[in-house]
């Protein structure tokens, strides 16, 4: 089994970034209005219909990045950065818009747990 756990960690991840990133372009994500509070918090110059397409556009990229570096090794420190700091901007909402990722203290909201759940992605990155 470990000399598939590389490949299969990449394609999950994959699928995770393309598929979420996607439907946050199409419009059609969940955590749309979670990543709108984020937009009004940060960068509310940008249009917000804009920055939902270009959050989602940049999770679709992840996605790609990682699917493409099973076969292109020399894209992997690109994609983990990439990764980072899409990281970054995914925990921002527990600081920056706390009324939507928390119920209380220590007891999150369903996007709350959401953002929380990146622990997981991290430590699979952390082991490529």
């Amino acid at each position: 089994m470990r000399q598939y756990t590389t490949t299969f960690s990449r394609i999950a991840l994959f699928i995770i970034y393309f598929w979420f990133g996607l439907l946050k372009v199409l419009g059609s994500s969940p955590a749309s209005p979670l990543v709108l509070e984020l937009h009004a918090k940060t960068v509310s110059f940008i249009s917000p219909d804009l920055f939902l397409a270009l959050f989602g556009g940049f999770e679709v990229l992840i996605g790609l990045m990682f699917l493409i570096s099973i076969f292109v090794p020399q894209i992997r420190t690109a994609t983990v950065v990439l990764f980072t700091v899409h990281m970054f901007t995914a925990v921002l909402p527990l600081v920056l818009v706390p009324e939507m990722v928390w119920q209380s203290k220590f007891i999150p909201t369903l996007e709350g747990q959401y953002i929380i759940k990146n622990l997981a992605l991290i430590a699979v990155v952390l082991n490529l």
